[in-house]
């Protein structure tokens, strides 16, 4: 992660954890008690001059009875690509656990999650899901070109895309044996992957 989108994770924490502590009427003091933590180190936190790691991020989502993600997710621009090498990833108290959160949500969508192979060929062509519907890719193998029709993205293994999923789209490997999860979210109860074709 470079300086840059370390400072800017911090001043997305420090928002999100005021906004949420006054949401819930505690003052600095009540939730660092409940939380089991310094009032300094809330403070600290609200002011972006902390660096949290995972485990104290939880504790606070956990007492304030909220998602983790609603302390680290920024809003973003859609389409969006999060390449493997560039996520911003919460500090842990421990060197063998990393989280980067890719996506978090928030409206009562159907999700349906998928695992996706395709070999090189021909461009799979897809129509356009009912308005509203996203589409959520996260390559684990091979090369892939997807995303709108008018503006595919090229992904590697590891890098994550967002796009809408009701405008149309396609999917084209470029190496053999690519794979990937796909996790489509629609407004609806509607099914999904029919709309493929």
């Amino acid at each position: 992660m470079t300086t840059k989108d370390h400072h800017a994770l911090l001043a997305q924490i420090a928002a999100a954890v005021r906004e949420e502590r006054l949401r819930a009427g505690l003052s600095l003091s009540e939730l660092a008690r409940r939380v089991g933590i310094s009032k300094s180190t809330v403070s600290q936190l609200e002011t972006a001059q902390g660096n949290p790691s995972v485990e104290t991020l939880w504790s606070i989502a956990s007492t304030l009875g909220i998602p983790f993600a609603r302390l680290v997710a920024a809003p973003s621009p859609r389409p969006q690509i999060i390449r493997a090498d560039e996520r911003a990833a919460v500090p842990s108290a421990t060197a063998d656990f990393h989280a980067a959160l890719l996506h978090s949500g928030s409206s009562p969508a159907q999700r349906d999650l998928y695992v996706v192979s395709l070999e090189p060929g021909e461009v799979r062509e897809a129509e356009p899901h009912p308005p509203g519907s996203t589409e959520h890719v996260l390559i684990s193998s091979g090369r892939v070109r997807l995303g709108p029709a008018d503006a595919p993205f090229l992904l590697h293994p590891g890098d994550y895309a967002v796009f809408p999923g009701d405008t149309p789209h396609s999917y084209e490997a470029l190496t053999p044996g690519a794979w990937f999860t796909l996790l489509m979210e629609h407004p609806s109860a509607e099914p999904r992957w029919g709309g493929h074709r």
